[in-house]
């Protein structure tokens, strides 16, 4: 049974949710000693968070396997009909390539973010399974090209410098180097999207391999960068609880200066670049709904190239990343990500 969130994040809480950010799967001996406690103290203290729904580590293909051509990103916005929205999306919240799902303001009742291995199986489960769904009236369907920074680079900034370099050598190193994956890459990735810090032994006993072999295929795929995982806490622990989405449009020639741009302001969860009407999709958390206006006048002077044609707010973020979500932004289960559920063109 999962404990009742928590109100807040002690200076501890925060500097071990920032710990992991930076070595999701570090040792507690390793996360301890960067944060000023031991093994045991660090370990009560994640689970604690963990139970409560506060915080937890998931995984997800990373740029390199869709730049590979063994995966395809993409945008959907669902208009629902009356009354069938929260029918409609937990319909959605259920498919494991569906990585994320959102009750959103402005023009469009749900935004989702939809895994697929390739085009052809996309446009296959927009017109035959989405467009079937019972109590849709409309989707548009924006298809991403670059991904530019997206939340597993995002920190919580509780550590000094000093904690941060205790950690570098944890940290996944990666050197972007895509290879063809295999079933059992595809399955590493569905149980570590559940538990990114799931041991290598549990891994092997649910994937049917050796704890060696697994080893070797998870620090490969880290590597890589063909995974990457994400330690996330619940958004109104944040002190950043209101997630504001942005769609801009640069000039096809400066877009990848705009989006680098864009990714050096703290606020920044997900740069991407889209195909479509616009050309970027920003996803920054910020205090507040004042401070959402705030941030837009802050991106104006930052990046004076970007205009911003569209914008909304994240009213419940019902699945982020594979990870199901209360209405206040905490964690209550998983849908393991898989983009192999998507049903091949044939």
């Amino acid at each position: 049974m999962q404990e009742s969130g928590a109100a807040t994040l002690d200076d501890l809480d925060q500097a071990l949710v920032h710990a992991l950010q930076i070595a999701p799967r570090a040792g507690w001996a390793r996360i301890g000693a960067a944060i000023g406690v031991d093994p045991v103290t660090a370990a009560r203290r994640w689970t604690r968070l963990t139970r409560a729904g506060a915080a937890w580590i998931g995984c997800h293909p990373g740029p390199p396997a869709a730049e590979s051509g063994q995966g395809c990103l993409a945008f959907v916005e669902v208009d629902c009909a009356n009354g069938r929205l929260t029918e409609v999306a937990r319909a959605l919240a259920a498919e494991p390539h569906v990585i994320t799902v959102e009750h959103v303001s402005g023009g469009r009742d749900l935004l989702l973010t939809v895994l697929a291995p390739h085009l052809a199986a996309l446009t296959r489960w927009v017109t035959h399974r989405l467009g079937a769904l019972d109590g849709i009236v409309t989707t548009r369907t924006h298809l991403a090209s670059t991904v530019y920074t997206e939340g597993s680079r995002w920190r919580l900034r509780a550590l000094s410098s000093e904690q941060i370099a205790r950690l570098a050598d944890a940290a996944p190193r990666v050197e972007a180097a895509a290879f063809p994956l295999t079933e059992l890459d595809h399955a590493l990735f569905a149980e570590l999207s559940v538990d990114g810090r799931a041991s290598h032994r549990l891994l092997a006993e649910r994937c049917g391999t050796s704890p060696d072999t697994v080893r070797r295929r998870v620090n490969r795929l880290l590597s890589s960068g063909m995974a990457q995982m994400r330690c996330e806490v619940a958004r109104p622990l944040s002190e950043w609880p209101v997630s504001l989405i942005l769609w801009g449009r640069a000039a096809p020639d400066a877009l990848r200066s705009v989006a680098e741009q864009v990714t050096g302001a703290r606020e920044v969860r997900l740069c991407a670049g889209v195909i479509g009407r616009h050309n970027l999709k920003v996803i920054a958390w910020v205090r507040s709904l004042d401070d959402a206006q705030r941030f837009e006048v802050r991106l104006a002077e930052r990046v004076p190239a970007l205009t911003v044609v569209d914008r909304a707010v994240a009213l419940w973020p019902m699945k982020l990343n594979g990870h199901l979500l209360d209405e206040r932004g905490y964690r209550t289960g998983a849908v393991p990500i898989d983009i192999r559920a998507v049903a091949p063109a044939g």
